[in-house]
């Protein structure tokens, strides 16, 4: 008898298993301005000769719905004691999220030097 049972209970387990393993859940969170999957590598795009006043910005690639179309390079004019710090894709809450860029005034701490300990303040 004792074995009848633990046969049963054996059999009772096995059936129940399958559902057991459809019961799981995967939850995907859509973070909005945070794209899933890697932008490619950049394109090489080559510089045209310098123009007097203007700022050549690299081209890029931005997300266009459901995926990654290239935005080619441009001139901008040059803003007097700024430097432009180029746009870039930064990891960030499981996925990829794009920098815009911006002008950083030259020298002191818009030179890409930043003190130790000034970046956590918000100084560079």
């Amino acid at each position: 008898m004792r074995m009848h049972v633990l046969a049963l209970a054996c059999a009772a387990a096995v059936a129940v298993a399958p559902w057991a393993a459809q019961a799981q859940v995967s939850v995907n969170i859509n973070v909005p301005g945070v794209i899933a999957v890697a932008p490619p590598a950049p394109r090489y795009e080559a510089v045209p000769g310098p123009r007097a006043g203007q700022v050549w910005i690299q081209g890029n690639w931005y997300w266009a719905q459901n995926d990654y179309a290239w935005r080619p390079g441009r001139w901008e004019p040059a803003r007097p004691d700024y430097d432009y710090a180029p746009g870039r894709w930064v990891r960030a809450d499981g996925g990829y999220r794009w920098v815009e860029g911006d002008w950083k005034p030259k020298g002191g701490h818009g030179n890409g030097h930043c003190p130790p300990g000034q970046a956590k303040k918000g100084r560079c």
